[in-house]
């Protein structure tokens, strides 16, 4: 009996990698999700294609900012949950943490840059999710004027995704963090503690398939977060006089912006018990304390202002606190109803 011929192709395909294409190869696949030669903001004058992209300043000022996530410093592709990492996931948040610091100063990004370093065995979908969760982030949080305009590819023994981002104050001075004044109130657009309360069930031995929807709800803000990219310029323009993106912590940041401002900043307790309220979901599942994350779990990437007293908080801000003169005794810092606050927050070089 004769033997029965091999298929000319294997029933189950291993997936393709990065190894198996060429750059030019790579990069064809990502442009159009991307939608590179389409519909650009109109900032991008020129896209990629030669060696450096030309974007236009009309207000004669450019924002800048970058930030690099690095896989197992910055993100796991599988989590001790089970969670497996997306290249969306990734991608959102390469795109998110860099709006939200053109956000924070009270402007709007106009264009980005995406380095990524892969390992060869990367599979090509991975990376084309990524492609997508960038372009996805860019649109779904409403960075209407910003579009990727290049890029660079390489090799490495790990994922590495570094964008750079550009933004125009159109107009005006920027928001910075030197601003606040005893008197002044203290303000939070957007959301803190909930996307550390997402990374400890992450961390956790909770299978993520069990998780409910108000604890599936916080992991996704640590995958996915949604900073609050209308309150910068709706601050700005209501005369917020500081403001920064709170992005290692309620605690660490709101350091530096005393520091910054030579202030104390003063958080109202009652303002915490009710942030930390919405984080029962994870507490009671892990039996942690909730306070905890509020006051040291950054990467929500919201907002954390100052404003004049009197005036109206713009939509999307509540009162959170006060800014008060540093004591004769102490200087600029943090405190909770005029006592020290302790959580450090968020530090990449601390062990």
């Amino acid at each position: 009996m004769p033997e029965k011929p091999l298929p000319e192709k294997p029933l189950t395909e291993e997936p393709l990698t990065v190894a198996g294409l060429s750059e030019a190869g790579l990069l064809a696949r990502i442009f159009p999700r991307l939608e590179i030669g389409g519909a650009h903001s109109s900032a991008v004058l020129l896209g990629p294609g030669d060696d450096a992209a030309i974007v236009s300043a009309p207000d004669g000022r450019t924002l800048i900012s970058i930030d690099t996530q690095v896989q197992d410093q910055d993100f796991r592709l599988t989590w001790t949950n089970g969670y497996r990492t997306t290249g969306f996931d990734v991608g959102w948040k390469a795109a998110a943490q860099n709006l939200s610091d053109i956000n924070a100063m009270g402007a709007a990004a106009t264009s980005m840059v995406v380095s990524l370093t892969l390992p060869p065995e990367t599979p090509v979908s991975w990376v084309e999710d990524l492609a997508d969760g960038l372009s996805a982030a860019i649109k779904e949080l409403g960075a209407v004027n910003c579009s990727v305009a290049g890029g660079d590819l390489g090799r490495g023994r790990e994922i590495s995704v570094t964008v750079a981002v550009l933004g125009t104050l159109a107009g005006g001075k920027p928001v910075l963090r030197s601003g606040a004044r005893a008197g002044n109130v203290l303000a939070l657009a957007g959301t803190v503690g909930r996307a550390a309360a997402g990374l400890a069930l992450l961390e956790s031995e909770s299978d993520f398939t069990s998780l409910n929807r108000g604890q599936r709800e916080l992991l996704d803000v640590q995958c996915r977060p949604q900073p609050p990219l209308a309150a910068g310029p709706l601050a700005r323009s209501a005369g917020a006089t500081a403001m920064m993106d709170i992005s290692d912590g309620l605690v660490r940041d709101g350091t530096r912006l005393a520091l910054a401002s030579n202030t104390v900043i003063d958080l109202d307790p009652a303002e915490l018990k009710r942030l930390a309220e919405s984080l029962k979901p994870a507490s009671d599942l892990l039996h942690l304390d909730p306070l905890v994350w509020v006051l040291g779990g950054g990467e929500d990437h919201g907002l954390l202002a100052t404003f004049p007293p009197g005036v109206q908080l713009p939509p999307g801000f509540t009162a959170i606190g006060s800014v008060q003169a540093p004591g004769i005794n102490s200087g600029p810092g943090v405190t909770i109803a005029g006592h020290a606050a302790g959580t450090g927050g968020w530090d990449h070089f601390a062990e």
